[in-house]
């Protein structure tokens, strides 16, 4: 039987455009973008046309997409550039690590308070704003770990009128809800593109117009003397290819999965609702998450067993409290939010994911806690 694959989240299955892409592409000689021969300036076009797909999924100019190595870097460029040598970076204790770290290592920072489900109040941003002047503001569009989303726009108003620019993480929600950075405001939003079906190793990162961008890798002029390195063509080739694909019929594809994937992680829940010690984290309501990622409490067990015995059943999941796949270290964002954050599980889906693959978790699932709960 084949495995169920619920952690799309982290690596969504690559699309069939995708992988089609990626294939005529390496068909053909290899070619550095920045010369001037013919060869190269065919690979450009092919970048510049990526870059297209994917500023039109959010709403962007094609000059606003810079492509980068992962969220990861597309985060510290952002948070390094916001900061500017130094100053006071406002930013809560459930951001990516990436997030965190690079502004403890550029700024200092100050921590923004979060309510039960995760989420900066416009409260919160207000007083800590009165506190001080503010370089940076760090947001999540929606958290990686419970897919809790927020309302944006006020709190970039907030920080704007306070003179602080504003850094975006928009990776979980991209290409699963409609995404106009327009709209949303940032100075800096961070996109993700293995999470859409494309390959892992290229991300995105997307520019306030008239905002001038320095390069945290240097050593090149390329990406418009944003980030220096030779691209990642097949990686940006097949982003693109991802994005187009959602981005096809006026966004309609892109509706169709989020309905799709909302149907899913709906039968999900109603399955788990039986299972004694487990309840849902984050946002209780389905229009306060995203819709292809739940994330449950287990009580009673932790979650590297869970993980194991889920695997050992041929389900693959993740839990909420690492970023690192090498670890299961404690949760800062269910910490902050008062949650017990050893027992997390985090279940995801994709373009790919079936309803036999969610049975299949349902009929495993309990048989995992009941063992483990039998060798206590």
């Amino acid at each position: 039987m084949a495995r169920a694959f619920l952690d799309c989240a982290s690596a969504a299955p690559l699309r069939p455009e995708v992988t089609a892409m990626i294939a005529e592409w390496l068909e053909l000689p290899q070619a550095d973008p920045g010369r001037s021969y013919e060869e190269a300036l065919i690979v450009r076009r092919a970048i510049e046309s990526a870059r297209d797909e994917v500023a039109r999924l959010v709403g962007a100019t094609p000059r606003q997409v810079v492509f980068t190595s992962s969220i990861a870097e597309s985060a510290t460029t952002a948070v390094a550039a916001g900061l500017r040598g130094g100053g006071r970076v406002l930013v809560a204790p459930v951001e990516r690590a990436s997030v965190l770290e690079s502004a403890a290592r550029w700024g200092t920072i100050e921590p923004l308070e979060v309510d039960r489900d995760g989420r900066v109040t416009p409260g919160a941003l207000r007083e800590a704003l009165e506190r001080g002047t503010a370089s940076l503001v760090c947001l999540q569009l929606a958290n990686h770990e419970t897919g809790t989303t927020l309302d944006v726009a006020p709190l970039v108003e907030l920080a704007h009128a306070a003179g602080a620019l504003v850094h975006l993480d928009a990776s979980i929600a991209f290409g699963h809800v409609d995404l106009d950075v327009t709209e949303l405001g940032a100075d800096f939003t961070t996109l993700c593109a293995e999470g859409i079906g494309a390959p892992m190793g290229v991300g995105g990162l997307v520019v306030r117009k008239g905002l001038r961008l320095s390069p945290l890798v240097v050593g090149g002029d390329q990406e418009r003397a944003r980030r220096g390195g030779l691209e990642n063509v097949v990686g940006i080739l097949g982003f693109g290819a991802a994005a187009g694909v959602l981005a096809a019929d006026g966004g309609r594809h892109l509706h169709r999965e989020a309905t799709r994937s909302a149907a899913l992680i709906e039968h999900l829940e109603r399955g788990c609702a039986g299972f004694p010690g487990v309840r849902g984290v984050g946002d209780p309501s389905p229009t306060g998450r995203v819709p292809h990622v739940r994330c449950f409490i287990v009580e009673g067990v932790e979650a590297e067993p869970v993980l194991l015995g889920l695997d050992r059943y041929g389900v693959s999941v993740h839990s909420g409290s690492a970023c690192s796949s090498e670890s299961l270290e404690r949760s800062e964002v269910l910490a902050a939010m008062g949650v017990d954050e050893d027992h997390s599980l985090r279940v995801s889906v994709g373009w790919s994911t079936t309803e036999l693959e969610i049975d299949a978790f349902l009929a495993a699932f309990p048989k995992v806690l009941q063992e483990l709960r039998d060798l206590r």
